[in-house]
């Protein structure tokens, strides 16, 4: 077993070199990040949460953690651990960061057994309170469940309104609680007919691990918009959001889950494989994933994330070509991208910005002293680099465009020449309702505006986005197939590969409002 652990005792327990590992000190995460970036105007793109789950190892709890530490980018809002002994289940469930709770050898020796699941969570659906983290837990009448969700329902709201008139009572927020209750009501027999017989009335993305009496079972939405994927140590089953978190315990990746399936993982290491929709569908991947979510170290359809990024810089450069001193990344997850275009155009790559990775919880107070001076604290400008000189700046996605506005006037007010913007994937027009924190139509830079008018409110030089093709080529699927597109990429589009009732319902609602107040003042 491969762990990347401090320099503890060799003679220490696994559970003891993990806890050791997991109390290092951890620099900014990209949570925190991300509530600096609020106070100043504008997030970038946020996802909601990373599942993890192992069975037949004695240290299924201290691995999980470990796992999730690995996922922590997914979600820094809560995070927990579920654990079965082979008569009762062990829960820990905490606000904070993994490392906050789950560095006491203490903690991990209390969640016992051979079996565990986790999950680091940032809400989309439910508020911040303890009630909504997960893994949640219910007995049920062929014994106990528990459940960790990566992903929004789009018809979370319509069921829980029909489960509620028929007399369930909801402990959380969360639209998670939907897949217990709908299992709660299956009268199939074994927990993964339960399951598959809730899955059937659920539309949206979902990656699950649930552990249950009978094992421990994964299952991909029909589209296969969240990542899940299937790994093995020394025989035993895993299953995680990405390969970076088969990497830090030295576990093998085998496969992809596919889209539709359910797969139950025992105790003796076998994997049991069924398909619960009619036949094995088209599957499209959420493309923010490749583009910005997963790690650059994780694998994903068996190619490099890193390299694929890459891939996208030098599409770009191909595209939009500009006449500049030198290139350089909105750090950090515009670097690879940044890195290709550069070698494709033969430019300088530079750090035009540096990043500080250590801003601490103490600087994000909403004072407005640091609202203004949020975004130097985030990123400051190489001075002596950039005094005089043309920079093209790469991100890998623009949102509302306030940071990006924020960093141009920073560069100008440094010395910069020109400052120009390129932007590895599409513009961003439309809402996500599969688990990203995308705002409005109205609050999206790119909805109802050109590319100039883009530029102008940003305030370059010269502004270019990548294209839908462009992005495809990039990724190796040739041209983007309107009647099977490779991707769900409705954030571009408004091509939504699920049905989305919550949001329907919502809007024949207001409609019926609106004309019965017309009415009644007419």
């Amino acid at each position: 077993m491969i762990l990347p652990l401090t320099k503890a005792d060799p003679s220490s327990t696994t559970i003891e070199r993990v806890a050791n590992y997991l109390k290092q000190e951890n620099p900014i995460t990209r949570r925190e990040i991300a509530e600096l970036d609020a106070l100043i105007g504008g997030p970038k793109l946020i996802e909601e949460c990373g599942v993890f789950g192992i069975i037949g190892t004695q240290d299924s709890a201290a691995l999980t953690a470990l796992g999730l530490h690995a996922l922590q980018h997914r979600g820094q809002e809560a995070a927990g651990i579920a654990s079965f002994d082979g008569k009762k289940f062990h829960t820990e469930r905490q606000m904070g960061l993994v490392s906050d709770h789950f560095s006491d050898a203490e903690t991990l020796d209390g969640l016992k057994g051979i079996s565990a699941i986790g999950h680091t969570r940032y809400s989309t659906q439910g508020d911040t309170i303890l009630r909504n983290v997960q893994p949640l837990y219910a007995d049920l009448h062929r014994g106990g469940i528990s459940i960790a969700h990566n992903g929004n329902l789009t018809n979370a709201r319509s069921l829980k309104a029909e489960l509620v008139r028929h007399g369930c009572i909801f402990q959380s927020t969360s639209d998670s609680e939907v897949f217990l209750q709908l299992t709660a009501r299956s009268h199939q027999l074994s927990m993964t007919d339960k399951l598959i017989e809730a899955l059937k009335q659920v539309e949206g993305a979902y990656a699950l691990t649930v552990l249950t009496p009978e094992g421990l079972i994964g299952a991909r939405d029909p589209v296969g918009i969240r990542p899940l994927v299937l790994g093995e140590l020394d025989g035993a089953p895993i299953l995680a959001s990405e390969t970076c978190a088969l990497d830090i315990i030295g576990a093998n990746f085998v496969r992809d889950i596919n889209p539709g399936e359910v797969v139950l993982c025992k105790e003796d290491g076998t994997v049991e494989s069924r398909q619960f929709t009619p036949e094995p569908s088209h599957g499209r991947p959420c493309i923010f994933e490749l583009i910005y979510f997963a790690k650059p170290n994780s694998i994903v359809d068996g190619e490099s994330v890193y390299e694929l990024r890459k891939r996208l810089g030098e599409r770009l450069a191909k595209e939009s070509p500009c006449e500049v001193d030198l290139v350089s990344p909105i750090p950090d997850s515009g670097v690879p991208a940044a890195i290709g275009y550069a070698q494709k155009a033969k430019l300088p790559y530079e750090m035009a910005l540096i990043r500080s990775h250590f801003i601490g919880r103490t600087f994000i107070e909403p004072e407005q002293k640091i609202r203004e001076a949020g975004v130097a604290r985030k990123h400051s400008p190489n001075r002596k680099l950039i005094d005089g000189k043309r920079i093209l700046l790469i991100d890998d996605s623009v949102v509302r465009g306030t940071t990006s506005r924020k960093i141009v006037n920073m560069l100008r007010a440094a010395g910069a020449k020109e400052v120009h913007l390129r932007v590895a994937c599409p513009p961003i027009q439309h809402p996500d309702f599969y688990g990203i924190n995308t705002p409005s139509h109205e609050e999206l830079l790119a909805h109802g505006r050109s590319v100039e008018e883009m530029r102008e409110l940003i305030g370059a030089d010269s502004l270019a986005f990548l294209s839908l093709d462009g992005l495809y080529k990039a990724f190796r699927k040739g041209r983007r197939d309107e009647s099977a597109p490779a991707f769900t990429d409705h954030c571009f589009t408004g091509d939504y590969p699920t049905r989305l009732v919550d949001r329907d319902a919502a809007e024949r609602n207001a409609s019926i409002t609106q004309l019965s107040f017309l009415a009644e003042t007419s």
